[in-house]
């Protein structure tokens, strides 16, 4: 980040929490992924993973390219359910940079959604009849010790594109009830979507009290588990969750150690297979561009874009970037 908004950020963190961003906020999704070719993606995400196509639109025009900050002739957008929660994969006529082959989970480009299992044995051997590629080693059932993470079980693995996901099993007692009530389902639906962060409190200013997210947990984990979990040796990890009114939760992974997680490159795009962003849902994006443009934000589009139609759900929106380079779409409902 430069100094100048780093700077500005640290000014931020003087705000009261939750002034300048309550009651903004109303839901998360989809959260979007950029892929290098839908058909391969869509065999994955539907043969591998049980989500379902729910649309498949094909928009562009100059309000478009305004939005994502980059000129195209169209954008594909297959939005696909699984529970209650959606994943929008992007499609680009051009295929940006890959996601590199050295990510590390602590690295701050990195992002993934949590995807709620009923039973995480019948879950990994399902992965691992499709031969997915493993970033844990095996799934981890975090120790009793840890009062918030205890008896939950968890398991990271790729897509084709190299995109990080992750399994994950609800003992009865955490998380949100309705993980328990699957009906024998195996894949439920998509608890929240986690990002690498460099501050925790620079993140909250951004989150907490410039979009108005709650805080609904913390946890402090570590130990061999949480290393073979992550994949990165001497893994201390702060974790906060955040909660709008609807949709899967925004978790921050802080790597109190090792410290030596990598910055998102300063020169990104839409369609960099790296690139996520997450769909945010808020009420008065004017006022919300001014505040942020004032704290430094950096803001993608030139503003808030006024789209042809809904095409994609919504008529409304800007991208922009939160203070370690992951991308939000806010959109007005």
């Amino acid at each position: 980040m430069r100094p100048a908004a780093r700077a500005a950020w640290a000014a931020l963190l003087l705000l009261a929490p939750g002034a300048a961003g309550a009651q903004r906020v109303q839901a998360v999704g989809p959260v979007a992924l950029t892929v290098s070719d839908m058909d391969r993606a869509l065999r994955f995400y539907t043969e591998v993973l049980p989500f379902r196509v729910v649309a498949d639109t094909v928009v562009g025009g100059v309000a478009v390219s305004r939005l994502q900050g980059i000129p195209t002739p169209r954008l594909r957008a297959v939005t696909l359910a699984l529970g209650d929660e959606t994943l929008r994969l992007l499609d680009w006529p051009g295929i940006g940079r890959p996601v590199p082959a050295d990510s590390r989970s602590n690295d701050l480009w990195f992002q993934h959604v949590a995807i709620i299992v009923s039973d995480m044995d019948r879950a990994y051997a399902a992965l691992a009849a499709h031969g997915v590629e493993h970033i844990s080693t095996a799934p981890q059932l975090l120790p009793a010790w840890n009062p918030n993470a205890g008896g939950i079980s968890a398991f990271y693995f790729r897509d084709p594109d190299g995109h990080a996901l992750e399994i994950l099993h609800f003992p009865p007692g955490k998380g949100d009830p309705k993980w328990q009530r699957h009906g024998g389902r195996l894949f439920l639906g998509i608890d929240h979507t986690a990002i690498a962060v460099g501050d925790t409190e620079r993140s909250l200013a951004f989150y907490r009290d410039r979009l108005g997210f709650r805080v609904a947990g913390e946890s402090l984990n570590h130990g061999p588990e949480q290393e073979r979990l992550n994949n990165v040796a001497g893994a201390r990890v702060r974790i906060t969750a955040l909660r709008a009114p609807s949709g899967p939760g925004i978790e921050f992974l802080e790597y109190l150690t090792p410290r030596d997680a990598r910055p998102a490159p300063a020169l990104r795009q839409a369609d960099d297979l790296a690139h996520w962003q997450t769909v945010v849902t808020a009420t008065d994006l004017d006022a919300l561009l001014r505040q942020l443009r004032a704290a430094g934000a950096e803001v993608v589009s030139p503003g808030v874009v006024d789209l042809p139609d809904r095409a994609l759900g919504f008529a409304r929106s800007m991208l922009l970037r939160d203070p370690d380079g992951h991308a939000v779409q806010l959109v007005a409902p």
